[in-house]
């Protein structure tokens, strides 16, 4: 039997955030570019939003900027420029209202998740709880970084209540993102991992469902309009949009709930 291959910490997601300010700031974003910087984990729905608002909106062409939660928080903090901020969890959110970096008047909750424990599809280690993370057969276990995505947060949280988080911990993959974690699952190069269930719904051939996970708080998404943008009726719109009953039957189709 082959070894497991460790998991291919990939530079280039790496480079690509931290350049994003620059990269943003140069002639390829437009002025009537709307750009909306929204958590990893709604990457494929708000694809379809996007593509849907712009149909509404043909002066406007909408740019997704995809990452973690904190992630995108620290580039607007920097100067990146955005419009519209999407988190995974209140905290970021919190944090971006706090430092005055939206517009707090424009906040909503605009949609609900829930957190899963994965395997890949062909595990055949008997995961039906937490506390089988313990076992000596599970080696590894990808979940986001706590310190900087709100999968990792709500992970941990669930992990302490069942004073599992330090064993856990010691077998751990962090990851940059929910959909790293993701990856490492799929490419059969962890034996577990956390994710949104939204998340585990785009590779129902790569991996399962192991374990629901119950949440201290509830996973719900948090949306605002930036303080520094310059198209504040258009990102108004846009959050409209995401909250209107076609916004929310798109975010339903990819596994979303209501908030």
């Amino acid at each position: 039997m082959m070894p497991r291959k460790l998991p291919r910490f990939t530079r280039f997601a790496v480079v690509a955030l931290t350049t994003l300010p620059l990269m943003l700031s140069t002639t390829s974003v437009q002025a009537a570019d709307l750009i909306v910087s929204a958590a990893s984990s709604l990457t494929n729905a708000f694809k379809e939003v996007a593509q849907d608002f712009e149909a509404q909106h043909p002066d406007t062409k909408v740019v997704l900027n995809f990452a973690a939660s904190d992630v995108l928080l620290q580039q607007i903090v920097k100067g990146a420029p955005a419009d519209v901020f999407a988190s995974a969890d209140q905290d970021a959110m919190n944090k971006a209202e706090t430092g005055k970096s939206v517009q707090s008047s424009s906040r909503k909750n605009f949609a609900s998740n829930q957190i899963v424990l994965i395997v890949p599809a062909d595990s055949k280690l008997n995961i039906t709880e937490l506390k089988d993370l313990l076992a000596p057969t599970v080696k590894r276990v990808a979940y986001g970084d706590p310190a900087s995505v709100p999968v990792g947060r709500y992970t941990k949280a669930a992990l302490e209540r069942d004073n599992l988080w330090t064993a856990v911990a010691a077998k751990g993959i962090p990851a940059q993102n929910v959909r790293q974690s993701l990856d490492y699952v799929a490419r059969d190069e962890v034996d577990a991992g956390f994710v949104f269930s939204t998340d585990a719904a785009i590779m129902p051939g790569k991996v399962k469902v192991a374990v629901r996970v119950p949440s201290t708080t509830p996973v719900m998404y948090p949306i605002a309009v930036t303080a520094d943008t310059k198209q504040s009726a258009v990102a108004a719109q846009f959050i409209t949009y995401v909250l209107s009953p076609k916004g929310q039957a798109t975010l339903a189709r990819y596994g979303f709930l209501k908030p």
